[in-house]
């Protein structure tokens, strides 16, 4: 092993404190490269029945037109596997030459028949040549190589195949189908997920076979993130360097499908790694495009971004956040209590939603019931935001402040007033406020910016306010430079009530520049909070994409006490998106959670009708997770952590589960839904909708 990859063992990138994109193997699907310096790509999934070959194609040219770039089909059975000959002729015939996949769960029989008609074959190594039936048994390590040894005699055929044709494959571990052999030595854990495929892996170099992607999905963004980081460590360790698809499977519809898949996709694709993409939504495969094109799009083939950290110790800082952050376990940031309001910014009781104010503070009244009415989530729930930041510009804005903030208060609303060091800097003494937010210039301070910000501090601090001190985006010497002179004056007056957050617009150098921050007070132990924010003025997509990236890769590391999520255009609703992101990234449950499939051909049922159905009955209800999936393959394991599943058992029949066990089976559909809700009332999670 070289003394390189020894020393990146801990981690698993060159630095967490700059982006640099992981040089994967070259690999050819058909008339497409994926790996080394080409674009990451993006596919879908066609959601029709195989065997109708009509509908398949034209599903397929669907998605080719919007842009898809890689097709996968999948194969249930060998007819269903040797229809694929059929299906690429006609898209031939309609000029369509994309690559197509074929998606094998269960039958190797498939797979190899599979392989003679198409560019690529996806297997689960969960399911190929293993069962998932939820066994407990002990496996001694005699009885471990003996089930390797069946594993690589079921598996050889297809590898020789593939290297034979020129077809490449995908050795796809999925979360929810890990084998009862891997659970049961390794646990349901990103480990098992890692080891899964490598031992399908070691079988494929052993008969010199190197055309393989791999993909680690979960329905949990967390498990996925740790999977991957991890994968990537120990094929370094290992001396492989195989290209990655990214994914996050069983994501759901509409914004919580495209959150939860941005979270997990960009969070990794920030840290340099995926060469191909899918975003896996219980929606028509054509709407998947434009959201993995957002993602993607970002990622050109550019090695590293790297000057952000010029004249700064960056090799002590990123070594800091190494250790703090082992790559499979979740480590929440210590930091001390800052009060705000009614809330307390600190992660032992949750993270903090904060939001701009949209009206002057001069406006609260004729607006004010939209600020307390807000309704969040499919069942409307009753979340808002904790926090309202209003800017102070001059001194009529302080006569409103104060109203507003002797309303907010029986409101349980905390109130932030906003104020620039170098503008209206001297009425932030007569502000009524839960905390006051200074915007500090960008750089080092100077001597009348110290005393200025010296003199209102001692002000803020006699008042009994909390303060929120805001540091402008910056190359990193600078910004330290202003960090250091604030800290040494917060020691000077012995503040304690205070946060501090970095403002700015790139999110990649936010996420690093957030990195450096808190490794840096951890290094000088300043445990001070950290709120998370973002100014933005794109389009509704777009913010999206950023701020899911920014809070969701940051939060799925520990980091982030509060987040600020601020937009100019009224077509973005930051509060929700706010809270989606935070329950996205698993820190925060505000509403029901919906585990739910993309659809495939081996789907027993309408996934979006059922999807929306089971939302409007059940989405009031805070806290409990529902899966709903269209067949057996993922549905039982992906569901291990729902509290209820529904699942596509046979034609025209629903098994729920409770958790992992199948508490009714073979429901007729029609009975289904009313099944669950009473499924859901027997284990005392049903409250009636307000």
């Amino acid at each position: 092993m070289s003394d390189a990859v020894k020393n990146k063992l801990s981690w698993f990138a060159p630095s967490p404190l700059f982006y640099q994109r992981r040089i994967a193997r070259e690999v050819r699907i058909g008339n497409k490269l994926v790996g080394g310096r080409h674009p990451i790509l993006v596919q879908s999934m066609a959601t029709t029945e195989t065997m109708d070959t009509e509908a398949t194609v034209a599903q397929c040219l669907r998605m080719a037109k919007v842009g898809c770039e890689l097709l996968r089909i999948t194969a249930p059975t060998p007819k269903h596997a040797a229809n694929l000959k059929n299906i690429r002729a006609a898209l031939n015939a309609a000029g369509c030459d994309l690559p197509i996949v074929a998606d094998i769960h269960f039958m190797p029989e498939a797979a190899m028949e599979a392989a003679l008609h198409v560019e690529k074959v996806r297997v689960n190594p969960g399911n190929f040549a293993d069962t998932k039936r939820f066994a407990v048994a002990e496996y001694s390590d005699q009885d471990y190589r003996e089930e390797l040894e069946r594993i690589e005699e079921r598996f050889t055929p297809l590898v020789k195949r593939c290297k034979d044709l020129g077809r490449a494959m995908r050795v796809g571990t999925n979360h929810g189908s890990l084998s009862d052999r891997i659970m049961n030595r390794y646990g349901d854990s990103a480990l098992g997920m890692v080891e899964s495929a490598l031992e399908f892996l070691r079988i494929a170099r052993k008969n010199d076979y190197h055309d393989i992607l791999l993909s680690m999905k979960s329905s949990n963004p967390k498990v996925m993130i740790q999977a991957y980081r991890l994968l990537v460590q120990r094929m370094d360790e290992e001396g492989m360097d195989y290209p990655l698809h990214l994914g996050v499977t069983e994501a759901g519809d509409g914004e919580d499908g495209r959150v939860k898949s941005a979270v997990g996709i960009a969070t990794l694709l920030e840290d340099g790694i995926g060469d191909t993409v899918r975003v896996s939504l219980t929606e028509d495969p054509e709407f998947e495009m434009p959201v993995a094109y957002r993602l993607a799009n970002r990622y050109p083939g550019n090695p590293s971004r790297s000057n952000l950290f010029e004249g700064v110790d960056k090799e002590s800082l990123g070594k800091i956040w190494i250790q703090d952050h082992p790559i499979t376990e979740y480590r929440p940031r210590e930091s001390r209590p800052c009060a705000m309001g009614p809330f307390s910014i600190d992660r032992k009781t949750t993270v903090r939603v904060i939001t701009a104010a949209p009206h002057k503070p001069s406006d609260w009244e004729r607006n004010w019931r939209s600020y307390i009415d807000y309704r969040f989530g499919t069942g409307q729930n009753d979340i808002h935001p904790e926090a309202y930041l209003f800017s102070i510009k001059e001194a009529a804005d302080l006569e409103g402040l104060a109203k507003f903030h002797a309303q907010a208060k029986p409101a349980q609303l905390a109130v932030v007033a906003r104020f620039d060091l170098s503008e209206a800097w001297d009425l932030g003494a007569k502000a009524s406020a839960d905390m006051v937010a200074l915007r500090l210039p960008q750089g080092s301070l100077s001597q009348p910016s110290s005393a200025k910000l010296s003199a209102l501090c001692q002000a803020i601090a006699a008042k009994g306010q909390s303060l929120m001190l805001e540091f402008s985006q910056a190359p990193a010497s600078l910004l330290f430079e202003a960090v250091d002179q604030a800290m040494a004056m917060l020691d000077t007056l012995k503040l304690k009530e205070v946060s501090l957050c970095l403002r700015g617009f790139d999110v990649s150098q936010l996420i690093h520049l957030n990195r450096a921050l808190a490794s840096k007070l951890l290094q000088e132990g300043r445990p001070y909070p950290i709120v998370l924010a973002l100014d933005s003025e794109e389009e509704p997509e777009e913010v999206r994409i950023s701020a899911a990236t920014l809070f969701g890769s940051l939060l799925c590391d520990g980091l982030g006490d509060a987040i600020l999520l601020e937009s100019g255009r009224s077509d973005v609703d930051t509060v929700g998106l706010s809270y989606n992101i935070l329950q996205a990234s698993k820190v925060r449950v505000s509403k029901t959670e919906f585990i739910s499939c993309p659809s495939c051909g081996r789907t027993l049922f309408d996934l979006q009708e059922v999807t929306a159905r089971i939302k409007a009955r059940t989405g009031h209800l805070t806290g409990v997770n529902i899966a709903i999936m269209g067949c057996i393959v993922n549905g039982p394991g992906e569901m291990a952590d729902a509290d209820f599943g529904y699942v596509g058992g046979a034609p025209g029949k629903i098994n729920l589960y409770v958790g992992k066990e199948c508490v009714d089976k073979g429901i007729a559909f029609d009975l289904a839904d009313d099944k669950l809700v009473e499924l859901i009332k027997s284990n005392g999670k049903w409250k009636e909708p307000a």
